[in-house]
């Protein structure tokens, strides 16, 4: 139309904007203006901005008119960084990027590195360096789902190992003590474990025993203990767990609430009455000569009794759990990464704009389905998310009933212990319906054993895009995989042709979405908010919960937005709360003053 406009035909403008080193062909151009394929490498994108000087458009014209990019372009001069990175990296780069100097080149790369990619937190950079010392003791007795792990899934890895036997057969003895519906007789027990803490319970207890395992002269710098000498026996000496201890505090500088957590599972073993150890002194049969950590001395005051041993580690896990809390630091906040939309007078709304954001850039669907109904899943995951407060296996496993089909029973969703989105006819509306026994906290007062149910309301083109989702997007995504059932698919590819997602695809999930429209780029331009770091979906829990309270002042409307309890939020956002109850109570005040 423009070249039409100005008395050019396709060629004259070819000639006038590409350059021979360019190496893009007349057809290419050809294309465009057909509307057969869009521009998509870093030399197409600068030849529309030739087109656009020529003709005197706005910049960022023909971009507009393409819509959001559907992939990132593949010709940025990365050669010294491997493909995988590059491919990460070439999402947040400018169009320009091969024409700036060599200088700020690595600039860019290096704050995409730091700020989007990784996330510059304290925190992520200590694990992104321990994660590079493998040690643990894989457990093969472990059923259910697996958690996201630092342990290797190849043995050979450096300190990586498969438990022996008797180690094995200990743990899947825990495991039954503390799963199954009935304790054993003559047994007694305090709780019991779901499948997701048995899962976390396990992978602890792996790397509890490869710190001992490791080679004292390895990076890890763990004890040297050999495999077939360790047993959960270990757990009854005070000397034991002091070597762990202060070996946590030298890799990490400091005392963390992970170690009392570790401790209260010591108590919690020797406890009289209920306590695992406890009550199986027949471990002591396991325990052998460890030099420098249990000597036979010890081994044999500990088998004549055993359950005074119990009793002085019971007594010095609590005792050391109290000096601990007295010490112990953050080190991962959790609230750190979404600063900026806590400390907003509006986090729900700051947060919002990320979802706008998708909407703004979403690629054309003629062109590229498949992108466009990532954009759209990207969409749906944060809006929902938002609107729900859901924990994110809650919204993993959420079952898509479609429109005009029969939901599934509530008694079937409490046996399958999972969530549906189906639509209400009384209410006119998209219902998410989950049984109080899907939730991490089945038992919390919040629930009082009845299910959660809400409306989702018909608000910023929400239904819209749950049925363009449930149309055609959805669909697209699994292509010829089997169908889990589940409202939000991954997509299915050759080398992954599982569609439902897991703990970690899950996460990840989340995690582009923010990395690619929630984090402002100061050399795009382009995403929702500064100073915003990489996340998961629990963060939204902190951004409904920190809302309200800023709202309200109140811990218990808090609570009703994250299905929780007035007490488990005072604890955690408490200390959002101060300036906040400051700044309603003047709201108030300042009536009078506005009144006269």
């Amino acid at each position: 139309m423009h070249a039409a406009r100005h008395g050019e035909t396709v060629y004259h403008l070819y000639n006038a904007v590409v350059r021979p080193e360019d190496g893009v062909h007349r057809s290419t151009l050809i294309t465009w203006g057909r509307g057969v394929k869009a521009p998509r490498s870093a030399i197409s994108l600068e030849i529309l901005q030739r087109i656009e000087r020529r003709y005197r458009l706005p910049a960022g014209y023909f971009a507009g008119k393409v819509g959001g990019t559907h992939r990132a372009p593949g010709d940025f001069e990365l050669s010294e960084i491997a493909p995988a990175e590059r491919r990460r990296l070439a999402w947040h780069l400018p169009d320009d990027f091969n024409r700036r100097p060599r200088r700020e080149q690595a600039e860019i790369v290096d704050w995409v590195r730091n700020v989007v990619i990784s996330g510059s937190t304290d925190y992520r950079r200590y694990q992104t360096a321990m994660m590079r010392q493998r040690y643990a003791v894989r457990f093969t007795c472990a059923s259910g789902p697996r958690r996201k792990s630092s342990i290797a899934t190849a043995e050979g890895e450096s300190g990586i190992i498969n438990a022996p036997k008797r180690l094995n057969d200990e743990m899947a003895e825990i495991l039954r003590f503390k799963t199954s519906t009935f304790a054993a007789f003559g047994l007694q027990r305090n709780g019991v474990w779901g499948e997701e803490t048995a899962s976390q319970k396990v992978e602890h207890f792996g790397l509890w025993f490869g710190a001992f395992a490791a080679p004292p002269e390895s990076e890890v710098q763990g004890f040297g203990v050999d495999p077939r000498l360790l047993t959960f026996a270990m757990m009854i000496f005070p000397q034991v767990w002091d070597w762990y201890l202060q070996w946590r505090e030298r890799r990490r500088g400091f005392y963390t609430k992970w170690e009392i957590d570790l401790l209260s599972i010591a108590a919690a073993f020797c406890r009289e009455e209920t306590g695992w150890l406890r009550q199986t002194p027949r471990m002591a049969a396991n325990l052998l000569e460890i030099e420098g950590l249990i000597s036979e001395q010890d081994i044999t005051e500990t088998r004549a009794d055993w359950g005074g041993a119990c009793d002085r580690m019971y007594k010095h896990a609590r005792r050391r759990i109290k000096e601990i809390d007295r010490v112990a630091r953050i080190h991962r906040d959790p609230f750190e990464p979404i600063l900026p939309v806590l400390e907003a007078p509006s986090p729900v709304g700051e947060y919002r704009k990320i979802t706008e954001e998708i909407l703004r850039r979403m690629p054309d669907e003629r062109h590229h389905p498949r992108s466009t109904a990532e954009a759209v899943r990207a969409f749906l995951l944060l809006r929902i998310g938002l609107h729900t407060g859901l924990r994110q296996k809650n919204l993993r496993e959420l079952l898509l009933c479609r429109r005009g089909d029969l939901p599934t029973a509530e008694r079937r969703l409490e046996d399958m212990k999972r969530g549906e989105l189906r639509w209400s006819t009384r209410d006119q509306g998209w219902e998410i319906l989950i049984p109080s026994v899907a939730f991490k906290n089945a038992n919390s007062s919040f629930f009082g054993a009845k299910p959660f149910r809400l409306i989702l309301p018909d608000l910023g083109r929400l239904y819209e895009t749950i049925e363009a989702w449930i149309d055609r997007h959805r669909a697209r995504l699994i292509g010829s995989a089997a169908d889990p059932g589940t409202f939000f698919v991954k997509t299915a590819k050759m080398t992954s042709t599982n569609a439902a997602y897991c703990q970690n695809t899950f996460y990840e999930a989340w995690r582009t979405a923010i990395q690619r429209y929630g984090i402002y780029n100061p050399w795009t331009g382009k995403g929702a908010i500064k100073g915003l770091l990489p996340h998961g979906p629990h963060n939204v829990r902190d951004v409904l919960a920190t809302h309200i309270l800023k709202q309200t002042g109140s811990y218990e409307q808090a609570s009703y937005a994250i299905q929780d309890t007035a007490e488990m939020v005072a604890q955690h956002y408490g200390r959002f709360l101060p300036q906040d109850k400051a700044e309603i109570a003047a709201r108030i005040l300042n009536q009078v003053w506005e009144a006269a």
